[in-house]
């Protein structure tokens, strides 16, 4: 399978690397980063995986799509920010019959994808996956989990199973769901309750959980976007979301959410796929989210101020 990932960060390097180990597939890396290119392609990709050091050297990374061509398969990325923007610039690598899967953060992915490539070839899914770039050509997998994919109609179709069956083939533990839309908003309500409180505080996940009023902002702000979730007819998987929420602060006690990264590194972050997509869909459904919306404004304002330190 000819298969494309657009933006290798931490993340898309993992699932490209697992991916080019399955001799059928011939995988490229698709990013900006030209020190990131270039080690790449001189050295090969060089991923830490508990304790154990290992380079995958038949990887194709570039900044140029139009020398890759169409593709069977493209998974997205990049962060949501950046969705439309690269989508836009590599839109040669689209065919009639490329399918593209976003595993990424956030909400909206799935419609600005569909409008660009239309909504049959689109699917989506989620990963539990965790992975931090060290340097150029450089990256750590942190973390493993289950990564479920599926149909936007929840059919259970050929290429969907063909899509899972690559997946394990390569090592990346994979299920097909009948509902992954509901997974989506699963995982946009723990992000909802976990990012912004984390960039806010600075602190990692699991110490959330020992300041009793960060603790109820993470429960109003995740029963808010339960309400949102309710009123459009998505079908959770968890009878208690906040529960859930706080079950995952513990799991990962110790690491450091990506938008606590980004307001580290003065990144733009996702808040406006996270937090920020819950007040717009309540004020569409007329629907209040004023927790929501007072954590999307403190991290704009935080990330603005980071923003203008490192421009001044």
């Amino acid at each position: 399978m000819k298969i494309a990932i657009v933006g290798a960060g931490a993340m898309g390097c993992l699932y490209g690397a697992k991916l080019s180990e399955v001799k059928s597939n011939q995988v490229f890396l698709i990013d900006v980063w030209q020190e990131h290119i270039d080690a790449i392609n001189e050295d090969g990709l060089i991923m830490e995986e508990n304790g154990n050091i290992k380079k995958y050297q038949t990887l194709i990374a570039t900044n140029n799509s139009y020398s890759i061509g169409p593709v069977d398969l493209a998974i997205i990325f990049v962060k949501s920010t950046l969705t439309f923007e690269a989508l836009d610039k590599n839109k040669s690598i689209f065919g009639p019959d490329t399918s593209a899967i976003t595993l990424q953060n956030g909400l909206g992915n799935i419609d600005i994808i569909s409008n660009a490539i239309g909504p049959k070839n689109v699917l989506a899914g989620t990963t539990a996956h965790g992975a931090t770039m060290i340097g150029p050509g450089k990256m750590r997998h942190a973390g493993t989990g289950e990564t479920i994919i599926g149909e936007l109609t929840g059919e259970t179709t050929d290429r969907i199973k063909n899509i899972e069956s690559i997946f394990n083939e390569a090592g990346i533990e994979t299920t097909i769901s009948d509902n992954v839309v509901g997974l989506v908003w699963d995982k946009l309500l723990i992000n909802v309750g976990i990012n912004a409180l984390t960039g806010i505080t600075r602190v990692e996940n699991g110490r959330l959980m020992d300041y009793p009023e960060i603790e109820q902002l993470l429960e109003l702000a995740v029963r808010e976007a339960m309400k949102v979730a309710e009123s459009k007819g998505i079908k959770l998987s968890f009878a208690d979301p906040v529960e859930h929420t706080k079950n995952i602060c513990k799991a990962t006690a110790a690491n450091k959410s990506s938008m606590l990264q980004d307001i580290m590194k003065g990144n733009k972050t996702e808040i406006e796929m996270i937090n920020g997509a819950i007040v717009k869909e309540g004020k569409s459904l007329e629907i209040d989210t004023p927790v929501n919306l007072v954590l999307t404004n403190i991290i704009k304002f935080i990330q603005r101020d980071e923003l203008q330190k490192e421009n001044p």
